[in-house]
């Protein structure tokens, strides 16, 4: 990672984040270590146009992100696509990221899900130019107990067929899903602390104080 000039390796790491939890903040360590990136932005998602349920409020999101994230070094919680009117698509803010990192190496953050569906993208070819994507694998069968690590199966995603090029991200499965934490936290009532088995601290806290995911979505 460089230190005192400008950023040469610069990743973005998209996503709902409803809400986040420990796979994504581990996600986004392992990124920010293998990658060697000097920045990592972390953008929830604004109107998604790939999303048939209604989000969240877009600031419940961020700051849950902001208490997911903001101390790992280097990355920056970014809420452009927050802001962006109308869908938001990720080739618009990789060619945004490009005009503000002239030069820099762009890398797209992705799990495994993401990237067997990733010719469904709006132009998919265009990301592909303007940046590496860097894949994590994720569990394809989660079994019954997918919300506190204790999985009954965690199976990885076959990638072997996948033809467009990509750099794996060597972290362990973690089997675990927000619309899994969502229901779970309906069905059950939880609230912080007991919130912390599933989410970072701080997000276990702002869930119980907003009164979050009480009722089904």
């Amino acid at each position: 990672m460089t230190t005192g000039a400008a950023p040469r390796r610069v990743g973005m790491f998209g996503g709902a984040f409803d809400p986040p939890h420990a796979a994504h903040l581990a996600l986004a360590q392992t990124a920010l270590a293998q990658l060697g990136l000097d920045v990592l932005h972390i953008l929830p998602t604004g109107q998604a146009w790939h999303k048939t349920r209604i989000l969240s409020e877009p600031a419940h999101r961020l700051a849950m992100c902001e208490r997911a994230f903001a101390a790992l070094p280097g990355v920056r919680i970014d809420d452009r696509e927050i802001r962006r009117a109308g869908p938001s698509y990720t080739a618009d803010t990789l060619a945004e990221l490009a005009a503000e990192y002239p030069g820099a190496q762009l890398f797209l953050v992705l799990g495994a899900d993401q990237l067997l569906a990733f010719k469904t993208w709006s132009r998919w070819e265009e990301v592909l130019r303007l940046a590496t994507l860097a894949v994590a694998n994720r569990p394809i069968h989660l079994g019954v107990d997918a919300v506190g690590g204790a999985a009954a199966e965690a199976v990885e995603a076959d990638l072997g067929a996948v033809d467009i090029p990509f750099e794996r991200l060597q972290m362990p499965l973690h089997p675990t899903s927000s619309t899994a934490i969502r229901a779970h936290v309906h069905g059950q009532s939880r609230r912080y602390p007991d919130l912390e088995v599933l989410v970072p601290e701080g997000v276990a806290r702002y869930i119980s104080e907003h009164h979050l995911y009480e009722t089904p979505t």
